[in-house]
């Protein structure tokens, strides 16, 4: 199975990108794991939220096969404790051909991404930044491989 994080915009913060390249390196030992970024729309400042929402799904759903088992990470979305999403994505391994998470813009997502959409993700309550998300997702996806493997990682 092929796991793809599609993202729209760059990260910016060069200790996030550092950090999740090193993630991402690491998660690649246990399956492959690639990132996808979106460009931001240009002229967003002419733009309402629904157009930003609508301009971005259409670029997100370019990226998608009709095959894809597609996870939206959503504040809405179902939340699970490491070890559940080590179960989680062990089952989706052995289910989808590509597992395809998207985290959307400032906005969210379009009504037509969420109709695309498989399931929905919530990685915590709290609000945290797009930016932040990234770093916080491509860790637990290395956290739950190495549950998955019975590796040292994680403590209960």
């Amino acid at each position: 199975m092929k796991t793809i994080l599609i993202q729209v915009g760059k990260t910016v913060n060069k200790h996030f990108i550092a950090g999740i390249s090193d993630y991402v390196e690491r998660i690649n030992h246990y399956m492959p794991f690639d990132v996808v970024t979106i460009p931001e729309l240009k002229n967003t400042k002419n733009l309402s939220e629904e157009q930003q929402k609508q301009g971005e799904g259409e670029l997100i759903l370019r990226q998608l096969q009709t095959s894809d088992t597609v996870v939206l990470l959503d504040e809405h979305g179902r939340e699970y404790r490491s070890i559940e999403f080590a179960s989680w994505l062990e089952q989706k391994r052995n289910t989808a051909r590509r597992l395809v998470f998207v985290i959307g813009g400032p906005y969210g997502f379009s009504p037509s991404v969420y109709q695309r959409a498989n399931e929905q993700l919530s990685l915590s309550k709290m609000t945290f930044s797009h930016q932040m998300i990234r770093l916080t997702f491509a860790e637990q996806v290395y956290r739950a491989c190495t549950i998955i493997k019975g590796e040292p990682y994680h403590h209960e």
